[in-house]
């Protein structure tokens, strides 16, 4: 499935379609906790774990690494959705709380696929002025991202293509923008991510992602294909009679494209297709939770 994990001289590159959204100030850990799907009070300064922003209605606005620096000073690593918007869309929740919201155009998100040097986990390692690196690897290899005052970085569109493939077969859906309000986080499969909490205080949606894993309610998951030719996001996925899902997220890396489809749990045996195209299922891979 994935590539075989590259050496220690593995070539950074310019990962341009991440962003870093930086929250500061007394309340920034209260306002995350409140407004975010998982449990910042679980985290030490030092550590991140997956996390994302809610409709009221339970739907994925966006999903990002969430990184506590410390008490008043957190980082999200947001792929994919519009920095900007999104800072807008969450500045109007603020209300009294003290916390200030920036995009950071002057920080440069990089990948690698090697092992980092001390980041392990859900730790991770280094500071603003030294740069910041997490551990991003998993069962098919190892990656680092890093994340430094702007410098000049190669842009590798086959490095990216190959950055968002792995993030696929992982079952880490990277939402276009298509895509933000229409899936539930049990949709997306993130408890493969421990990307959410259903025992934490409220959060918009909070209500609707605990009746629906209290009651047992989760009737369709994320499943991973392969095809032929390239997939586009929000395309139906055909059994032999009838529509049966969505695609939510696709990748093409080296002639492999692959799409990450929401479907349900049960379902007959039976050729799959999008547009006629065949579709073959692979096993979702394991080790990207944190």
């Amino acid at each position: 499935m994935p590539d075989n994990p590259q050496t220690s001289t593995a070539p950074a590159f310019a990962l341009g379609d991440h962003r870093v959204i930086a929250l500061t100030g007394r309340d920034a850990a209260a306002f995350a906790q409140a407004q975010f799907m998982n449990d910042v009070t679980g985290l030490a300064p030092g550590q991140w774990h997956w996390s994302g922003w809610l409709t009221p209605k339970g739907r994925v606005l966006a999903l990002f690494a969430l990184l506590k620096l410390a008490d008043d000073a957190l980082w999200l690593v947001l792929p994919d959705a519009d920095p900007v918007a999104f800072s807008a869309a969450l500045q109007r929740f603020v209300f009294r709380a003290k916390v200030t919201i920036d995009v950071r155009d002057d920080l440069l998100v990089q990948g690698r696929f090697a092992a980092p040097a001390s980041a392990s986990g859900d730790t991770f390692a280094g500071d603003e002025s030294s740069g910041i690196e997490l551990d991003l690897g998993a069962t098919g290899g190892a990656r680092t991202l890093r994340i430094a005052l702007a410098a000049a970085v190669a842009s590798d569109d086959d490095a990216r293509s190959r950055w968002a493939a792995f993030d696929l077969e992982h079952g880490l859906p990277r939402l276009a923008p298509s895509q933000a309000e229409h899936w539930t986080p049990q949709q997306l499969s993130l408890e493969r991510l421990h990307a959410f909490s259903v025992k934490k205080g409220c959060y918009p949606g909070q209500e609707i992602v605990a009746r629906t894993h209290f009651l047992g309610q989760a009737k369709r998951g994320l499943a991973l294909f392969e095809a032929d030719a390239a997939l586009a996001d929000g395309a139906e996925v055909r059994g032999e009679s009838t529509a049966l899902g969505k695609l939510v997220a696709t990748a093409d890396h080296t002639g492999r494209h692959l799409a990450l489809a929401v479907l349900p749990f049960e379902r007959a045996a039976q050729p799959l297709s999008v547009e006629s195209q065949p579709l073959r299922e692979r096993p979702l891979l394991d080790g990207l939770a944190r």
